[in-house]
């Protein structure tokens, strides 16, 4: 574990603002796991497992058809929390989760999560408004699928991980370190399409003078004009 539970706790967006009384509880009753590189931590449909915590690493969300495409729903790293759904209404999980990179959680399983929710009203409306910024999420989803080319919702995630990485390497060049994202096929996941087709957006970018490319980079080099091709103006 990379990090104490309760410092990790306090790394949640919805849990920032709990009183240390709230989160020092939520701690005691957090299990630790570790999962290795490509491994799987649960499949869609099965027994609720809790509420987790990542506290190192990166996770994926994700659902397979029964051809076996993937789409990815979300892909979170430290502070990101998944399995909320599954958490409050006691069904089964709503979709899979895997590690993409060697990761760590902290896991809060449902009684104990409603135990403690039911003493705290803070902590409750917490998880509410946790599971209010899922659904706005899914509805942006619904909408980038529904509404935009594939070319739009491309640029729109080249736009967010260079937010992403400048952020995490403190740095501000619009570059992309194609590790972060894979390959092709990880990105159509992200993107509901197939590799053949982001290939195909990525040369056309490319082609634009918007990005560029190499084995290692992509890299903005217009990033009004992206904006513009992820906005569809």
């Amino acid at each position: 574990m990379s990090r104490a539970p309760l410092a990790l706790l306090r790394r949640v967006p919805y849990f920032a603002g709990l009183p240390d009384a709230i989160l020092t509880a939520l701690s005691a009753v957090a299990i630790e796991r570790s999962y290795r590189r490509g491994e799987m931590i649960f499949l869609e449909g099965e027994p609720c497992a809790g509420l987790y915590v990542v506290a190192a690493g990166e996770i994926k969300i994700f659902k397979l058809s029964p051809q076996g495409r993937e789409q990815i729903l979300h892909r979170l790293g430290v502070g990101g929390t998944f399995n909320d759904v599954a958490v409050l209404d006691g069904g089964p999980n709503p979709a899979s989760a895997g590690a993409v990179s060697d990761a760590s959680c902290l896991v809060i399983v449902r009684s104990d999560m409603r135990r403690l929710a039911e003493t705290h009203p803070q902590l409750a409306w917490a998880l509410i408004e946790s599971i209010a910024h899922r659904a706005r999420i899914l509805v942006g989803m619904v909408e980038d699928l529904a509404l935009r080319p594939v070319k739009a919702r491309l640029a729109k995630l080249l736009l967010a991980e260079a937010v992403q990485a400048a952020a995490s390497q403190d740095a501000g060049d619009d570059a992309i370190d194609r590790s972060q994202m894979v390959t092709q096929a990880d990105m159509a996941a992200r993107l509901g399409t197939v590799r053949e087709m982001v290939g195909r957006a990525l040369r056309e970018l490319s082609e634009d003078g918007l990005i560029a490319m190499d084995r290692h980079r992509i890299v903005i080099q217009d990033r009004e004009g992206l904006v513009a091709v992820a906005e569809g103006s």
